[in-house]
């Protein structure tokens, strides 16, 4: 495929607010999860929570205004992206320009704020609870198109941890088909109690903060993020730019991953096919590293049957945390701030490097010049996603 450039991106994670703030993180070794209480009366754990998500939207927004929307309201606010969707919409047209954002529960916590708000005595939901507008899983896309006054396709993803990696790969179909000009992309998700209980029900968060790749790791850490790129076909070359991407389905279970990881496989062969760049031309692998005995040790089998144990890879979750559905946006930013700042980051919070995993896990911070990097995110049920990000040719 002809390489789509990334005009402009922005990320605000448990790190803080835009690309500056992660990438002083990233740089420093320092951790967004703290420990404690999402909300008071729930478990204790380390969370990747975003500060300041109590003000409500703007009066004009106030029907939209749920968790989930006053995060993506906070993201697009960063980097000067608005103004750059602004000179986009000026250039293209708001008709055409499209929008494909990631989500894995969209605004399910406004849901559950409304449960506990319900008429006792016949179980209806006040009336403040807006579906169409705070739970549904269309909710982050059609709130994004809104705030930037776009008019073009607009589509959700919710193929849980892989969403945001594959709204990528949907805008590149979307451009290829003329669908559109070009594209806004992104994902959002924010902290819920159905979320973390439901991974807690599966054993598979952690106690402890994560430590992917870790001999003594025990699960995950759940965090929120938003983040967004401008995907622009006719943008200059100079920035980081998506070379090829690669799905697969493999359906192996519903949340257990295929031990030799050939769903994984798939996905990272298709991204460099569709590239037409070698495995040996990769100079860094963002893993989906969990953080959990399953995940970390298929991966680390698919990465190797794929690319030998020589390319340097680590998991970026022990800063941000698993941010689910988008985790595949946030981990795309760090791809790319990795191509321009020339780093590659640690595997944080790893104290003792499983000896199961043979891949090349980075345990100390690398300032090298990176011309690719791919990132990789993998789903429930098998839903895999790969990008490879570079420098144009």
């Amino acid at each position: 495929m002809k390489p789509l450039a990334i005009s402009h991106y922005t990320v605000t994670t448990a790190c803080g607010r835009g690309k500056a703030a992660l990438l002083d993180a990233l740089r420093s070794g320092r951790s967004g999860l703290r420990h404690g209480q999402f909300e008071a009366g729930a478990m204790d754990g380390w969370f990747g929570a975003v500060d300041a998500l109590d003000q409500p939207l703007a009066p004009e927004h106030a029907a939209w205004d749920c968790r989930v929307n006053r995060l993506l309201a906070a993201a697009l606010q960063q980097d000067g992206f608005i103004p750059a969707v602004a000179a986009l919409r000026q250039r293209y047209g708001a008709a055409r320009i499209g929008v494909f954002v990631g989500t894995s529960t969209s605004g399910v916590q406004q849901a559950e704020l409304a449960y506990r708000d319900r008429d006792r005595s016949g179980g209806r939901l006040p009336d403040w609870f807006d579906y169409s507008r705070s739970q549904s899983i269309h909710v982050p896309a059609e709130f994004a198109r809104l705030l930037l006054g776009l008019g073009g396709c607009c589509m959700s993803i919710s193929t849980a941890c892989s969403s945001s990696a594959k709204v990528f790969a949907a805008a590149a179909r979307a451009i290829r088909a003329g669908l559109c000009d070009a594209a806004v992309v992104g994902g959002v998700d924010s902290l819920c109690l159905t979320t973390l209980y439901g991974f807690n029900s599966l054993q598979l968060v952690s106690a402890d903060i994560c430590r992917p790749a870790d001999l003594r790791r025990k699960g995950i850490s759940i965090g929120e993020a938003g983040g967004f790129a401008i995907v622009d076909p006719a943008a200059s070359a100079d920035g980081p730019a998506l070379l090829g991407y690669g799905e697969s389905g493999d359906a192996h279970h519903m949340s257990t991953p295929d031990p030799e990881g050939r769903g994984a496989q798939a996905a990272m062969q298709a991204a460099l096919a569709r590239a037409g760049v070698a495995p040996a031309a990769v100079d860094y692998i963002n893993l989906h590293g969990t953080a959990t005995q399953a995940n970390d040790l298929a991966e680390d089998r698919a990465v190797c049957a794929v690319f030998g144990d020589a390319v340097p890879c680590s998991s970026t979750k022990g800063w941000s945390g698993h941010t689910l559905g988008a985790a595949g946006m946030v981990e795309a930013a760090i791809a790319m701030l990795c191509i321009e700042h020339g780093l590659i980051p640690q595997s944080l919070n790893t104290l003792d490097l499983d000896p199961q995993l043979r891949g090349a896990v980075v345990r100390q911070a690398l300032h090298t010049r990176v011309d690719r990097v791919l990132s990789n995110s993998f789903g429930f049920g098998g839903s895999n996603c790969s990008l490879l990000f570079g420098r144009p040719a």
